[in-house]
């Protein structure tokens, strides 16, 4: 196991722990605010350099490229195996079969300190992928696509399994894109099989590795004269071993649910504005004229060598739009060296695009070229949540490197050919949830033991936020995530400020904080949850969460219970006009029984059955979050 980490130090020290258990396991890579050149972002980045040689680590500095990029380039996630990192797009990985799945940087301090965290296991998914894909058509169009169709939490929390009918028709570049946004969709893991597009792949990279070998200061050159360089994760052995010891599905497997898609009825799609759950196909957005002022052809989904050389295709002797500013940056620096040396590159840059270092940039708020009030961007990247590429009041798209090069030429929303096909995509569901409701009334029947300390009950006034797919821009805005100084009070200020800045003077000390379904989606940012809980909310309610928030709350001492029926009740009976409305009803919630009594503003009652708290959440509640849970036990 791997992880992928930014700079978690303070969290390994704060809990008593001196030296990384095992220095084989984590890389580090600097890749989120690589533009700021201030003295004091310098300073942390030697801090991290320091603190990897010191423990043994393998270190790419700022430039070398998006951590998940490099993962992949230098074999750190391997087929068959189990990566983890902290961001939440370590989905990605499942592109070359491996199992990726994000943590968070409590959990990262963790496992620095002791080799080991914690899962429960989740639903898994199967879905098909039949037939081939038409030309132009691309794996961004694919997970656009899918993400549309299936936008009702189909796949919330659960690990996907893709099977394609057809092996060659899916690249792995478009299988690492695909992956990649299966976090936009809801699932923990998105995984391909490992085949033989899986082993070729590979094997490209081995021979590339080997003519590289020298510019990479985590690789030894070999130590005899002549002896030939063997990279110690990608070469002739450990591919054999994957050729030797195929892992597939049992024959017997089941799933929770299945779905099928027919590729070969697939069009160029496009997301947003200002949502990935919105699917349309380009033809329609192409005919209502859509001005824009910024494409961005960027990130850890679709800035590899493939994805460039689609847009070179479509820019090649034409010109980006007067009054368009189209910025470009490589997933990693060999990614920019080998379009370089194809020609790719050049092609962008006299087309006018604007080069920003390989890292991760107004995909993440941060540095040149952000979104500005009113302004629409389209881009390749893989989140379009309001306010995250910049001004709230901007509207985004996604869409596939060919589409966005197109219309940074034309200046709105355009296709890059005229050969699409006008047809609908043809799909279905298949669920098999009887054991998953068997699961259900078991765990509300278990009365959970409570332990000493901890309260049996607690009360409090719902305060209630409607919005369903809640994302973590809109509870804690991006800009402030890499802020180290933020503290406790200036959270206080800010959380949900991207959702409804008048949250702040609404809440009160107590509340029981209600969000809709799929409450927290988005990034790993585990601000979200410590923003939350700056506002002495010590629980919360929802019809159902992001995995990856959930893991977040409980590593930092937030209590979490779902009631998909409380919230469709506040929904029905109080509407959704407010984004934050104050409800009168006050509530005792009891952890053991897994009951909630509400008591409503006219004086009625309801009691609603929920799952109870366990042991494991009580005893991290009563240490104050995983850190001080790991602590006690060092």
């Amino acid at each position: 196991m791997i992880i992928l980490v930014l700079s978690f130090q303070s969290k390994f020290k704060s809990i008593g722990a001196t030296k990384i258990y095992n220095p084989r396991q984590p890389v580090y890579a600097l890749d989120h605010d690589v533009q700021n050149k201030s003295e004091k972002n310098l300073a942390k980045y030697a801090n991290i350099e320091k603190f990897a040689q010191e423990q043994g680590v393998d270190f790419y500095p700022a430039g070398r490229g998006i951590g998940h990029q490099v993962m992949i380039e230098e074999g750190y996630a391997f087929p068959n195996t189990l990566t983890v990192a902290s961001d939440s797009h370590s989905n990605m990985y499942g592109g070359i079969g491996a199992l990726g799945t994000p943590i968070v940087r409590t959990d990262a301090a963790a496992i620095w300190a002791t080799g080991q965290t914690w899962w429960q296991i989740p639903p898994v998914v199967k879905v098909e992928l039949k037939g081939n894909l038409p030309t132009g058509v691309t794996g961004k169009d694919v997970i656009v696509t899918l993400c549309g169709l299936f936008n009702k939490d189909q796949v919330l929390n659960t690990a996907i399994e893709f099977h394609c009918e057809h092996e060659g028709t899916i690249s792995v570049e478009d299988r690492l894109a695909i992956s990649n946004m299966t976090t936009e969709w809801g699932a923990l893991a998105g995984v391909f099989p490992v085949d033989g597009l899986t082993i070729d792949y590979l094997r490209k990279r081995m021979a590339r590795l080997e003519l590289t070998q020298f510019e990479n200061k985590n690789l030894q050159a070999p130590k005899t004269p002549g002896q030939p360089f063997v990279h110690p994760r990608i070469n002739k052995d450990t591919i054999q071993a994957l050729l030797d010891n195929p892992l597939t599905p049992s024959e017997d497997a089941t799933y929770a649910k299945t779905l099928t898609l027919d590729l070969s009825t697939l069009s160029p799609h496009v997301s947003g504005p200002n949502s990935v759950k919105v699917a349309t196909p380009l033809l329609d957005l192409e005919k209502q004229d859509i001005k824009i002022n910024k494409a961005y052809l960027v990130s850890c989904v679709n800035s590899r060598a493939g994805d460039l050389k689609q847009a070179a295709a479509v820019m090649k002797g034409k010109k980006v739009k007067e009054g368009v500013e189209f910025y470009v940056a490589a997933a990693s620096s060999e990614v920019q060296k080998e379009v370089m040396e194809s020609g790719d590159w050049d092609i962008l840059i006299q087309a006018g695009a604007k080069v920003l270092p390989a890292g991760c940039g107004p995909c993440v708020g941060l540095g040149t070229g952000l979104l500005k009030d009113g302004e629409i961007g389209i881009s390749a990247t893989n989140r379009n949540f309001k306010g995250r590429m910049g001004s709230p009041s901007a509207l985004a798209y996604l869409a596939s490197p060919a589409v966005v090069a197109a219309s940074a030429v034309a200046g709105k929303i355009a296709s890059p050919t005229s050969n699409i096909q006008d047809i609908a995509p043809t799909f279905s569901i298949q669920e098999h949830t009887a054991s998953d409701e068997s699961a259900a009334s078991t765990a509300a029947d278990t009365k959970a033991e409570v332990l000493p300390n901890f309260p049996s009950v607690i009360r409090g006034e719902l305060l209630f936020c409607h919005a369903d797919n809640l994302n973590t821009d809109g509870i804690y805005p991006g800009k402030y995530t890499y802020n180290d100084d933020m503290t406790t009070d200036d959270m206080k200020k800010v959380v949900m400020e991207n959702y409804d800045p008048d949250f702040v003077n609404v809440v009160q000390k107590g509340d029981v904080l209600v969000g809709g379904f799929n409450f927290g989606t988005g990034s790993s940012r585990e601000q979200a949850a410590t923003a939350i809980k700056s506002r002495d909310i010590t629980i919360m309610i929802a019809g159902s969460y992001s995995d990856i928030f959930k893991r977040n709350s409980i590593n930092n001492a937030l209590l979490l219970i779902e009631s998909p029926e409380l919230v469709n009740d506040l929904k029905a009976q109080l509407g959704t006009q407010s984004l934050t409305k104050r409800t009168g009803w006050q509530v005792d919630i009891h952890v053991a029984d897994g009951k909630v009594n509400v008591k409503k503003d006219d004086g009625s009652e309801k009691l609603y059955t929920v799952g109870a708290l366990g042991k494991s959440v009580q005893e991290i509640w009563l240490d104050n979050g995983l850190e001080g849970w790991v602590k006690q036990r060092l």
